[in-house]
């Protein structure tokens, strides 16, 4: 019975794995990095190991999720913020 789950779209597969990254998220904040979200592990990840990942399954990307290395995941946050800029919006009220 191998029955292999088919998402829509990103979004769709996104929400089916967001409390594998909400649980994973509440550990870090446990551990004083309360400035990475969900979304931020879901970037790295995509970017960084998934793209060159091939067959991968739900259970794989999971997997990943709980063993991310937070060293690497704090690294890629800090440089995301880095090229952040904050910019007043002048636009009309």
């Amino acid at each position: 019975m191998d029955q292999e789950i088919k998402f829509k779209n990103l979004t769709e597969l996104y929400e089916r794995i967001l409390p594998a990254l909400k649980s994973k998220t509440r550990e870090i904040h446990k551990k004083g990095m309360d400035y990475i979200h969900e979304e931020d592990i879901w970037n790295y990840l995509k970017n960084y190991k998934w793209t060159t990942s091939r067959s991968l399954d739900l259970g794989d990307m999971v997997n990943d999720i709980f063993n991310i290395e937070i060293k690497e995941l704090d690294r890629y946050v800090k440089d995301e913020l880095k090229n952040y800029r904050r910019e007043i919006n002048r636009g009309e009220i």
